[in-house]
């Protein structure tokens, strides 16, 4: 009975549950009747006092003949230790969380959001912990995006700046809303005498490269993800590279690995993404028949997306619209083309939407725009037509 009554207050006292590596047996000495219990690793660290949660107060360690508080250090060791480096299923150092913002957002989108929900989202652990899951969708968020406009194409002058807080769901909103404002909408009259209104920036591409960055970001870098308006082009640049295992290449063929998979089940379940690994051929396919495209930069650490305006101004140099459209930036289907030309010496247009998985038009006019920019060479006409690296 004593032994039992042992395992039930460590297992009161104590979360995780610590019966799980822990046995207690009556053992006789010295004429006295003793509770015996060993204690082995466990692969839940850290082990921590249930009233003091997952903080220094709560969490001790063995120094020498010593018991003493765990440095934060430590516990954020441990964590990460156990939990195989997926940082939204980790558990959260902050366990005084309220939740508002999303109760709203949920409610918004007629999406339940009680505590059975927060479990099978996770938000909460097998243990009742809030996981990091939780930390970056409740009110205490302390993750950040920071927008900026700037004057011109360079970082040298700001024309205004904002700093987004809170829920990611929140800062989701908020930043969307920051990029409508300078989204501008142009009017022009169609030879059937409709006007035609256009926007700076196609707005599913805006939308998918923005949820992008919230979903596939770093959360275990503490520094806010940046999104920056200048006169011509958006660039959203967020900290986390590619997932091992991923390629530049993946990118375009819509393959999809999860840095933060209960982040991007959650935005799944609210309907915000229709299906993992469509964002980047999303937003090649709202560009497909400009002249400008997209480009994605990556980093051993981060992330580039940048998005070309579809009405740019003339500028100093181009006296025409149609010059400053055909002055792309370099992105990926350039880069693909040019690197099977290396391998195959030549490439016609056929071969290039089987390449790129476009269209027939959007196709051609990448070959043109690209002969056109110096990086091709055309060689015979019509459907013997075909392009190398020029000369």
């Amino acid at each position: 009975m004593a032994a039992v009554k042992a395992m039930q207050a460590a297992s009161n006292a104590i979360r995780p549950d610590i019966t799980l590596c822990t046995r207690a047996n009556i053992v006789e000495k010295d004429g006295c009747t003793l509770v015996e219990i060993k204690v082995q690793r466990g692969t839940s660290r850290p082990y921590y006092l249930a009233e003091k949660g997952v903080r220094p107060a709560g969490v001790f360690v063995r120094q020498g003949a010593m018991t003493a508080p765990a440095s934060e250090s430590a516990i954020l060791a441990m964590i990460k230790e156990s939990a195989n480096d997926v940082f939204d299923a980790e558990r959260s150092l902050e366990q005084d969380l309220t939740f508002e913002e999303a109760q709203r957002f949920f409610s918004e989108y007629e999406v339940a959001f009680g505590e059975q929900q927060m479990r099978s989202l996770g938000f909460i652990d097998e243990f009742g912990t809030f996981t990091n899951t939780g930390l970056l969708f409740s009110d205490q968020c302390p993750i950040t995006v920071k927008g900026a406009v700037f004057e011109g194409d360079t970082k040298s002058v700001f024309k205004d700046r904002f700093e987004f807080s809170g829920s990611i769901l929140r800062q989701l909103k908020e930043t969307l809303e920051f990029l409508n404002r300078y989204n501008a909408t142009h009017s022009e009259i169609g030879s059937d005498m409709r006007r035609v209104d256009r926007r700076d920036y196609p707005e599913n591409a805006i939308r998918e490269a923005l949820l992008n960055m919230f979903v596939h970001r770093d959360y275990s870098v503490p520094a806010p993800a940046l999104v920056s308006v200048f006169d011509h082009r958006v660039e959203f640049v967020n900290f986390g590279g590619l997932v091992a295992g991923m390629s530049a290449d993946d990118l375009m063929m819509g393959v999809s690995l999860q840095r933060n998979p209960h982040i991007a089940a959650i935005f799944y379940r609210l309907k915000l993404i229709e299906a993992y690994g469509t964002g980047i051929p999303k937003i090649l396919e709202s560009y497909a028949s400009a002249n400008s495209q997209p480009a994605f930069d990556v980093a051993s650490n981060s992330f580039k997306t940048t998005l070309p305006s579809l009405l740019p101004s003339p500028q100093e140099g181009i006296e025409t619209v149609s010059e400053y459209a055909a002055a792309p930036l370099f992105g990926i289907q350039e880069s693909r083309i040019l690197d099977y030309l290396n391998e195959n010496g030549s490439i016609s247009r056929t071969e290039t939407e089987a390449l790129l998985r476009i269209t027939r038009s959007p196709a051609g006019e990448l070959l043109s725009r690209m002969e056109r920019d110096g990086y091709l060479d055309k060689i015979g006409s019509g459907k013997n037509t075909r392009y190398t690296r020029a000369r």
